[in-house]
């Protein structure tokens, strides 16, 4: 590495320790919910370390409490995941010609909500050691924090365990009361959903649905008919051309 190599990955390794340490928070209370589901402290590091998202691994985790089919399991990542095919489009647009393949790879391994956020916001073009310090410290927060809240989760009481499992509706309460206060559509989206995913629990007729197949459900109907009912209105030509220049 020489002294530009050097600064790029310094640059960004500093903006990714706040990722890291929110990153370290939640992942804890994913390793203490995989041990809680049967899973060892090696396993539940091993899939932190293997995958980094947290909603996805949060599912995953619920799919194969439940017993559910690797359909099942494939399809729900799929569909809560797809997200990371957009960012990864609109990020190809900014990364540098001269990334080896071993720094793309990385690149593709830890595209994140709060990592894309960062370097979508990066002036000029994205270079290999920028991204590997950007995404170094929430790579290491999930997976620190997995394995401590996994091995914790053995010592702690389960009176305290249950209070700590509350951080991870606190991290779903985050992601959408924000964006509920600004957008009605989000709020309609959210209300049809809780609606969607209560006929499935209660109604007799849907009891032999998996829960993985019920987040698929939920989440197609909820979109599609929100996509219909308040789509995202198109940039006028301007405001394209306007954005293209900047």
């Amino acid at each position: 590495m020489n002294q530009q190599e050097i600064g790029l990955f310094k640059k960004g390794f500093k903006l990714g320790i706040p990722i890291g340490i929110g990153y370290f928070s939640v992942s804890f209370a994913f390793g203490m919910m995989a041990v809680a589901s049967g899973l060892s402290p090696l396993m539940a590091l091993c899939i932190s370390m293997t995958n980094v998202t947290s909603a996805g691994q949060f599912a995953g985790i619920q799919v194969m409490a439940a017993g559910g089919s690797y359909i099942e399991m494939a399809l729900t990542m799929l569909m809560i995941n797809a997200r990371y095919f957009l960012m990864s489009l609109s990020l190809s647009q900014k990364v540098s010609k001269r990334l080896s393949t071993i720094q793309r790879a990385f690149m593709s391994f830890m595209v994140t909500d709060e990592v894309f956020a960062v370097a979508s916001v990066e002036p000029g073009e994205i270079k290999g050691w920028y991204w590997v310090g950007l995404g170094l410290m929430p790579y290491l927060g999930w997976s620190s924090g997995t394995l401590a809240g996994a091995i914790i989760s053995g010592v702690l009481p389960s009176s305290l365990q249950d209070a700590l499992g509350i951080a991870l509706y606190g991290m779903f309460i985050a992601i959408i009361i924000p964006a509920a206060k600004h957008s009605k559509a989000i709020v309609m989206t959210i209300s049809l959903s809780v609606g969607v995913s209560c006929l499935l629990y209660y109604m007799p007729l849907f009891s032999q649905i998996s829960s993985g197949f019920a987040v698929i459900i939920v989440t197609v109907v909820a979109a599609g008919i929100m996509a219909y009912v308040a789509p995202i209105e198109e940039e006028t030509q301007e405001e394209e051309d306007s954005c293209i220049s900047c």
